[in-house]
């Protein structure tokens, strides 16, 4: 499951945004054979009095922390073309607010330690990983 926890000051997203952005992270783990279900943003506005960059108040800033559980990479390689790809997804955020102040990380936490709906997902890119993608939904295996 990838969740994508955006903190942001007021006004980097209208909720059109927020929706378009959401939909594109989810096209691009889909592209990748996941589940768009478990596919997880969050957007969490903070006040400028409350969002500290090296101990001062941002007046326009994102900070972004994902969490890769379905999958993870294999190498420095593969994190390299992911933080890319991250990247590119930002863009049009980023060059729409110049002096944005912004930063993302993506932590690999085991698969081993994930449950959706109290069942244990399915292996990755197995035939019931494909019929939950297909279903768009969690079901017995």
């Amino acid at each position: 499951m990838p969740l994508w926890m955006i903190h942001h000051t007021p006004g980097i997203f209208s909720d059109a945004g927020k929706r378009e952005l959401a939909g594109r992270i989810t096209d691009q783990y889909e592209k990748a054979g996941l589940p768009r279900f478990y596919v997880v943003t969050i957007f969490n506005e903070a006040r400028p009095e409350d969002f500290y960059v090296g101990g001062e108040p941002t007046q326009v800033g994102v900070r972004i922390a994902i969490d890769h559980i379905a999958r993870s990479s294999a190498d420095k390689a593969d994190r390299q073309r992911i933080t890319r790809w991250i990247g590119r997804l930002l863009t049009p955020v980023v060059e729409a607010h110049p002096e944005l102040h912004w930063e993302f990380h993506v932590d690999e936490t085991s698969e081993d330690l994930w449950m959706i709906n109290g069942l244990v997902p399915p292996p990755g890119g197995s035939d019931a990983e494909k019929a939950w993608a297909q279903a768009n939904s969690v079901s017995v295996y």
